[in-house]
């Protein structure tokens, strides 16, 4: 060995066969990574061999199958003459092109594994046999002669099989050696390794300009670490090693399908959350167009991340469709507060049962313009009636009833912000309770074969001035059920409960999630604070089930799940979006809101439930009102709220309704002005009880 001078590099030194298979390995990546920055051929690596020319190499690897068994043949008859030769290779070709064009095997064969190809394969090359045999029986049954042999037939079908797996397995390695190192893809594992776990990760990397690049599978059952599948290195999961294999690997996020959700809001999300680790979901594997050849079709497009809202869903509720179909289907609803959170979706949903007319009733005008516009675009055969008014205009909402005669009223229009209506207690009587038996009332003069009111929780011993507006709101319509349940009338008045819906119009998620992009702090009024939630879909499928199945005088009640803790949702919310709590977002505790409290509840202490069909849906057993003091109390009470004496108006609300007692609210001294009073009376009766026992 000596060193040359010249060029500075050792000569007469022989390099061992791994170092030369390594420079050349390395010598080729850079003659192809050269090759493809030339204009021509780098449109190739951005664009897609268009799928003729597929099936064009494929169906000149079946004719080259057909020559090598003519080339090979030893008997001379299966040659035969240059016609019969040219005859056979059309109808060869002419069978393998039609199955193949029919099965589509010339697609996607960046996309799928080489698994499913070599199926693919089989399938085209097993049916294209089946085929020529036929053909055969067929020819040689009329002629008694034979179109080729049934040898041939057989050796035509191993040998086509044979080099179309080898193009398929030569254009995969092409393409991931043209690809490898230059894009900027970001790390992912895929949950599982299972098929679909397989076409998904398989699409993912495969897939031309796209996000991501799966180096492995977490399996969740079996495998150990270092095993493959297809390539794949398998991990096996463990929550103390999360952190490891995704921060140690620099492992941008897990991605995952749709049916693993419930896995993850079962727990399995948490290690992935508190390391800051991305969730990645696609909704169905089966729902992404293998063959699509739409610009922007990459699978890549298909996968969102995971929000708060998919880890505090609960299994999907299975609903009696039948049941409300039959309700809805042909009749007139009229829908109140059709522009809010609640009512907007139940204007979907009942538009998916085919209503013949549906009144929009609400005094948004924004709102109802967007949703009028969503309504035609998604809607485009429902007949919407866009109606403006204020429940608490009677003469306005009776126009509605007189013109539109409903057979269904879902009343969802209501105030429902608690801190806001204690600052305006009037507007919260005027509206939840004058204009519910504004509606009522007027719902029972015209008719309508059902009446559901929306309720919520927070009406279940009240502690603001909203939710006892809502006890009221439930106490009028259930009393009106019955007595007008004596007088011979028909009108079922049925109630619906339930808690916090995500996404809603005044829900902490909005609120969170703007705090969050705006760089925090997020702010939480009390550390113990405890929420139920649904969402919106699921609130107003059972809303329309409940009131389906009630005959009247019910107030039914939802499985909410299992409450939520406020502080833990801000935490993970933050962890979701790839920050740290505490560090890069603060969390604030600013103290309870007037009328908050820490929980709420679906029932009263004294209340019991009864099951219905449906486990999810529950009715309240509740205290029963007599119809005409309902109606002196909340006369006098809506009287007070017109005439702005709120003190008063406030006082008799806690008579009448004695489980609400203001929390965190000016209106706490009512309620010891109601406690002195009581004792007052107890004593003066004490006094003037004449036979009330002497003291000793």
């Amino acid at each position: 060995m000596r060193r040359n001078n010249y060029d500075g590099y050792i000569t007469g030194f022989v390099w061992p066969p791994v170092i030369n298979q390594l420079f050349a390995s390395v010598m080729i990546d850079n003659v192809i990574r050269q090759l493809f920055e030339i204009k021509w051929f780098k449109r190739l690596k951005t664009n897609t061999v268009p799928r003729w020319v597929i099936l064009l190499i494929d169906m000149l690897l079946v004719a080259c199958s057909y020559a090598i068994f003519i080339i090979s043949s030893l008997n001379p008859q299966e040659s035969g003459s240059y016609l019969m030769m040219a005859r056979n290779l059309v109808i060869i070709v002419a069978v393998y092109g039609l199955v193949t064009y029919v099965s589509k095997s010339y697609t996607c064969i960046i996309r799928l594994s080489v698994i499913e190809d070599l199926y693919r394969e089989f399938v085209v090359v097993f049916m294209s046999t089946l085929i020529l045999i036929g053909l055969n029986l067929v020819y040689s049954a009329v002629t008694q002669h034979v179109l080729f042999s049934y040898w041939g037939i057989i050796y035509v079908g191993v040998l086509s099989f044979a080099l179309l797996t080898i193009e398929r397995l030569v254009i995969k390695h092409l393409y991931a050696r043209i690809t490898a190192g230059a894009s900027k893809r970001k790390k992912v594992l895929v949950l599982g390794t299972s098929l679909d776990s397989l076409i998904l990760a398989n699409a993912l990397k495969s897939e031309i300009d796209g996000k991501y690049e799966p180096v492995g599978l977490l399996s969740i059952k079996s495998g150990k670490d270092k095993d493959e599948i297809n390539g794949f290195k398998v991990y096996k999961y463990r929550p103390e090693d999360i952190k490891r294999i995704f921060v140690g690997g620099g492992i941008h996020a897990l991605i995952f399908d749709s049916s693993s959700i419930r896995l993850m809001r079962n727990g399995f999300a948490d290690p992935f959350i508190e390391n800051n680790i991305a969730l990645l979901a696609i909704n169905k594997v089966e729902e992404f167009e293998l063959d699509d050849e739409r610009e922007g079709s990459n699978i890549s497009t298909y996968i969102k991340e995971v929000q708060i809202e998919d880890l505090l869903g609960r299994d999907p509720i299975i609903l009696n469709n039948t049941l409300v179909r039959s309700h809805i289907k042909d009749s007139v609803v009229l829908i109140t507060g059709a522009c809010g959170s609640i009512g907007s979706e139940i204007v979907r949903q009942v538009a998916s049962y085919k209503a013949r007319q549906i009144v929009l009733v609400d005094q948004a005008e924004t709102p109802m313009h967007d949703l009028s516009l969503e309504m035609k675009k998604d809607f485009p055969e429902a007949n919407v009636v866009l109606f403006m008014g204020d429940v608490h205009n009677k003469a306005r909402m009776e126009k509605a009833f007189k013109k539109f005669q409903p057979k269904y009223v879902f009343h969802a229009a209501a105030y429902k912000h608690v801190p806001m209506m204690e600052l305006n207690p009037t507007e919260a009587v005027l509206t939840n309770v004058e204009g519910t038996r504004n509606i009522a009332d007027l719902a029972l003069k015209y008719g309508v074969y059902k009446f559901v009111m929306v309720s919520t929780d927070k009406a279940v011993n009240p502690s603001n001035i909203m939710g006892c507006t809502k006890r009221l709101a439930e106490i009028y319509c259930q009393s009106l059920f019955f007595d007008a349940q004596k007088r011979g009338m028909n009108t079922q008045f049925i109630t619906t409960r339930f808690g916090n819906v995500l996404g809603s119009n005044g829900s902490v998620i909005p609120l969170f999630r703007k705090q969050i992009e705006n760089g925090g702090p997020v702010t939480v009024t009390h550390r113990d604070i405890i929420r139920y939630f649904m969402t919106i879909p699921e609130a107003c499928s059972l809303v329309l089930e409940a009131g389906c199945m009630g005959h009247g005088g019910e107030i039914y009640i939802f499985d909410m799940g299992q409450p939520v803790r406020i502080y833990d949702l801000a935490t993970r919310m933050i962890s979701l979006a790839g920050l740290r709590p505490h560090i890069d977002i603060k969390i604030e505790e600013i103290g309870l809101r007037p009328g908050e409290k820490l929980y709420e509840e679906l029932l009263n202490d004294k209340e019991n439930t009864l099951k219905t069909d449906n486990e999810k849906i529950m009715i309240a057993q509740v205290r029963k009102y007599d119809y005409l003091d309902v109606c002196n109390n909340i006369d006098n009470i809506i009287e007070l709220a017109q005439t702005g004496n709120i003190h008063d108006m406030v006082k008799s609300m806690k008579r009448f309704v004695p489980e609400y007692k203001s929390m965190h609210s000016e209106y706490e001294n009512i309620d010891h002005e109601l406690e002195s009073d009581t004792s007052k009376n107890k004593q003066d009766n004490y006094y003037f009880n004449p036979t009330a026992p002497v003291g000793k």
